[in-house]
């Protein structure tokens, strides 16, 4: 009963997480761009730490908004420099991002009081202390940029799997980007509030790669994610009050397991056929 009235709440989160981000974790694969998500995670950091440092609260209202603000600016910079024959690969301008967002967040932090304590709760988050409104507050935000990404399937898919023939088809990539990595900011922000930017980055990354190691089509790929971030989850949760841990660190070190787990597998079955 103890470990129910402790853990239902963040295993629940982890729930929501993993719903989501396996999906995003798809469209980041395909497109390669496997650390836009720590660069745009670390992006939302840095503009909480900007807002605690004008006196915002990491998890108040106002520390949110300050967080995407700079979020959807990160998006806009990664959907509008992306370019049909690019002279530097994207990976290179994420990574800068990422470094510089990482190296401002620890400088305005140095200038707060309680600054280490504070980054490190921007790192693995506050999934331990999840309140129920705060699950459904992002279990709503995310059905909705779900079913916005429904809809929109057809041309996220395209360009995501196939950025030159969607040039070549006329589509206006560059706009269909932004409204790709605007949604995506969403999710992040309010994922790294959450969860913190090393479990966001797990979810996101670890059930679309083992996704992808185990099966081919994209139905199939999403509910291997799906299922991998479900049982990671529960052994990270159970992980965590058994033995007393961190619950985000032992999360995110279940994810490693879980990958070379599949990585295994994937191995030993050879590479999924067409």
């Amino acid at each position: 009963m103890e470990f129910l009235q402790l853990m239902a709440a963040p295993f629940l989160a982890c729930l929501v997480l993993t719903g989501i981000h396996a999906y995003l974790g798809l469209h980041v694969i395909e497109r390669e761009v496997i650390f836009v998500d720590l660069a745009l995670a670390q992006v939302a950091a840095f503009g909480a730490t900007v807002g605690y440092l004008w006196g915002f609260g990491l998890h108040s209202s106002q520390g949110y908004l300050t967080a995407l603000g700079f979020t959807m600016a990160g998006a806009a910079v990664f959907a509008f420099t992306r370019t049909r024959k690019p002279v530097v690969p994207q990976e290179a301008l994420i990574g800068i991002v990422y470094a510089v967002a990482a190296a401002a967040s620890i400088l305005v932090l140095s200038r707060a009081p309680e600054g280490g304590e504070e980054l490190k709760s921007l790192m693995v988050g506050h999934l331990l202390f999840v309140r129920w409104p705060e699950i459904l507050k992002v279990f709503l935000l995310y059905s909705a940029i779900g079913f916005l990404h429904w809809r929109l399937r057809r041309p996220f898919l395209e360009i995501s799997q196939d950025v030159e023939a969607a040039f070549a088809r006329g589509m206006r990539v560059r706009l269909w980007d932004f409204l790709f990595y605007a949604t995506f900011g969403f999710v992040v922000t309010s994922s790294v509030e959450l969860g913190g930017v090393l479990v966001v980055f797990s979810f996101l990354i670890v059930p679309a790669v083992c996704g992808v190691l185990l099966v081919r089509s994209v139905l199939a790929r999403l509910v291997v994610g799906w299922m991998c971030g479900t049982l990671t989850s529960a052994a990270g949760i159970v992980a965590s009050y058994v033995w007393d841990l961190p619950t985000g660190a032992s999360v995110v070190c279940c994810f490693g397991i879980c990958l070379i787990l599949c990585a295994l597998f994937a191995g030993v079955r050879g590479r999924p056929s067409h």
